[in-house]
């Protein structure tokens, strides 16, 4: 450990030590808050370690604040919010973002942010290997499994581990990412703005723990994965609308042929036209097919600049040491 709090410390960071802030937000964790701020001030001794309550109906406020962790509050209920506060009010040079129920490895964290550092990286995940499998139960594990193939698929090949709540990040993401998601499903939007921009991350697999004795989970399987599919959708509108759309066009379109095949044929056949309903029906969901790729087209020209801009802010931010 000793080895550890001296690289953190060790001369090289050009503007000198960095300042590192460990952001937890809590929602009735109190049995286990107390020993995560505990372990993140031994792992990170000069580290800001501040916890963000979100209307917690425990004591995981006073037990925070026992524990020596300097305490925020969030009256809005939901992770995002918790982060969006966290990002605007929190000013370091490296955050590590982390989940409040100690499932995670706190005496990681030393080796996590010397290697934001020494590669220039604005995002490190820490994927989950479940030390057993109390700590990662095998429905949730496929839900991962499949949103994070969904997102690999769209937006890039670059994480296994989506719902990671174990991150680090730099300055300049942290003050440049927009942060819309209101729940669990900020960690989604995290992912997808670093592949979007292409920005430096990387992964490094760590040990995922059980919850302790009476902690429970307040991730609900069902509410929240249909949120996180309504955030990869939202996404993907936003940021890759000529798919987006283009795959809504070529649907409709493929209904209306198949709506106007019947229709074709007896009038080839006949010279007539006895369906005009089915007729009309096939003709109006062509135009709207039609509609939608034009739509994807002058949408995909507004999601460029709004790329653009996202990095430019992201630019605007100094990289560390510089």
């Amino acid at each position: 450990m000793h080895f550890e709090r001296d690289v953190i410390r060790r001369p090289g960071y050009g503007m000198g030590a960095p300042r590192i802030a460990v952001i937890i937000p809590c929602y009735n964790e109190e049995i286990a808050i107390a020993t995560v701020v505990a372990d993140f001030q031994r792992a990170l001794p000069d580290a800001r370690v501040v916890v963000f309550d979100n209307r917690s109906t425990d004591a995981t406020a006073p037990c925070a604040a026992r524990a020596g962790a300097e305490l925020h509050s969030e009256s809005l209920r939901g992770k995002g919010h918790v982060v969006r506060r966290a990002f605007a009010d929190i000013e370091a040079d490296y955050y590590i973002l982390v989940d409040g129920d100690g499932t995670y490895d706190a005496g990681a964290a030393p080796a996590l942010v010397e290697r934001m550092r020494a590669e220039r990286l604005d995002m490190i995940v820490a994927a989950r290997v479940a030390e057993d499998t109390a700590a990662y139960r095998q429905f949730h594990q496929f839900g991962n499994r499949a949103i994070t193939g969904m997102v690999r698929h769209l937006f890039g090949d670059r994480m296994s581990d989506l719902l990671s709540g174990y991150r680090v990040f730099s300055r300049r993401f942290v003050k440049s990412f927009p942060v819309m998601a209101r729940g669990f499903e900020i960690e989604t939007e995290l992912t997808v703005h670093a592949l979007e921009l292409d920005l430096p991350i990387a992964e490094l697999a760590l040990p995922y723990r059980p919850r302790g004795a009476g902690s429970t989970s307040k991730l609900n399987t069902w509410r929240d994965g249909f949120r996180i599919g309504r955030m990869i959708l939202t996404l993907l509108r936003d940021q890759k609308p000529l798919a987006f759309f283009g795959a809504l066009g070529a649907a409709l379109g493929l209904a209306g042929l198949l709506l106007a095949v019947p229709v074709l044929i007896t009038f080839i056949q006949t010279g007539l036209v006895p369906r005009l309903p089915t007729a009309v029906l096939a003709t109006g969901v062509e135009l709207v097919a039609f509609s939608a790729f034009i739509c994807g087209v002058i949408l995909d020209s507004v999601a460029r600049g709004r790329k653009q801009t996202k990095r430019l802010a992201y630019l605007a931010q100094p990289a560390f040491g510089e």
